[in-house]
């Protein structure tokens, strides 16, 4: 139905209704000779007017809420006699008065957030926190079955508005309810070390996939974008106990770092010495293998050359050797083989004798 053409119609409407009503107060005021016709028309005419204005007042306010507007990050769900009709994109419409139609305005572009835990002042979303319980939504319990307060942010975005308006009755108030039990089952799953130091980034990881899961199976027509802890602390009862706790687990860390940073300064430079003295043992033994071998090689050589020629070779090998050892004596003795008193017929030192 064209709703311009409804307005347009309802224009001539009142138009006609207003020459009408002049043309009556006109006829009343020519045909007014005596008192009890006069007051009859006036009568008339005044019962005529209010009704005028009560028609006036209801095309005006049928004109003023049959006109709305759509934000460029959202979408307006048009529900004619509470059915769903069409859907209208961003700008300025127009729909069927007097609650005939409905519209819905849904920020599909929008990134719309819940708190547990914890509340921001101030939010337009009315599913984003539940200030009245905000104790009972941080209290867990660890699979070491220790307590925690844990605060998260899940962020989301309206994915399809039909689902989200038509297959659940309060998605938004069963968002948190999926959230808050998803959110307990991880942190159930692990010890509070792990909750309150090294594990809060497996656990958003943990929560963010089975949270899309459970929202695709309910048709709950949103995607979780991100799941993001926020403060996570022990009870306050114990909060000073288990402060105390960390600081010494934190003293410990550090002293094991410090051992680590020594260590990977000493150790690496005893390992390159010891591989130094490695090698140079393998080098020295390399060396004397290859000079053994070169010497047994060498015997070998002149040992078979001695085979060939045994006296020859003898004769060689003799010389050489008188060669090496004459020039290192001080006095040198040649005797025959065929003398027999060696000593009464050699001078030996005449030099000496002189001097006697």
């Amino acid at each position: 139905m064209d709703v311009d053409g409804i307005a347009m119609a309802g224009n001539d409407a009142l138009d006609n209704f207003l020459k009408q009503l002049k043309s009556s107060r006109g006829k009343s005021g020519r045909g007014g000779g005596s008192s009890g016709t006069f007051v009859s028309t006036g009568g008339n005419g005044s019962f005529l007017g209010m009704g005028a204005l009560i028609v006036l007042g209801l095309i005006a306010y049928s004109m003023y809420t049959a006109a709305y507007t759509v934000p460029s990050d959202s979408v307006g769900i048009v529900q004619r006699f509470g059915a769903y009709s069409t859907e209208r994109t961003s700008g300025l419409h127009f729909k069927l008065p007097l609650g005939i139609d409905k519209v819905t305005i849904l920020p599909v572009k929008r990134q719309l957030k819940q708190e547990f835990g914890f509340y921001t002042s101030g939010a337009t979303n009315t599913s984003q926190a539940r200030s009245n319980d905000l104790a009972q939504q941080s209290q867990m319990v660890t699979g070491d079955l220790n307590a925690a307060l844990v605060e998260w942010v899940v962020q989301y975005r309206i994915s399809e508005p039909l689902k989200y308006l038509f297959e659940v009755r309060n998605p938004g108030e069963t968002l948190r309810d999926l959230s808050e039990s998803v959110m307990r089952e991880v942190v159930g799953d692990r010890t509070v070390d792990e909750v309150i130091t090294i594990g809060r980034q497996e656990i958003e990881d943990e929560a963010l996939v089975n949270m899309q899961d459970l929202v695709s199976k309910y048709a709950i027509g949103v995607s979780i974008d991100q799941v993001q802890l926020k403060n996570i602390n022990p009870p306050r009862p114990v909060q000073e106990s288990f402060n105390e706790v960390n600081q010494a687990q934190q003293e410990k860390e550090s002293l094991i770092n410090a051992a680590r940073r020594e260590y990977n300064k000493v150790i690496p430079l005893a390992e390159g010495e010891k591989d130094q003295r490695i090698r140079a043992a393998d080098g020295y033994r390399l060396k004397r293998i290859n000079e053994a071998e070169g010497d047994a090689s060498r015997f070998n050589a002149v040992f078979t050359e001695y085979q060939k020629a045994p006296v020859v070779t003898r004769r060689r090998i003799y010389i050489e050797t008188l060669q090496e050892v004459l020039p290192n004596l001080d006095s040198k003795i040649i005797v025959d083989d065929s003398s027999q008193q060696i000593l009464p017929l050699m001078h030996l030192n005449p030099g000496q004798e002189t001097l006697r």
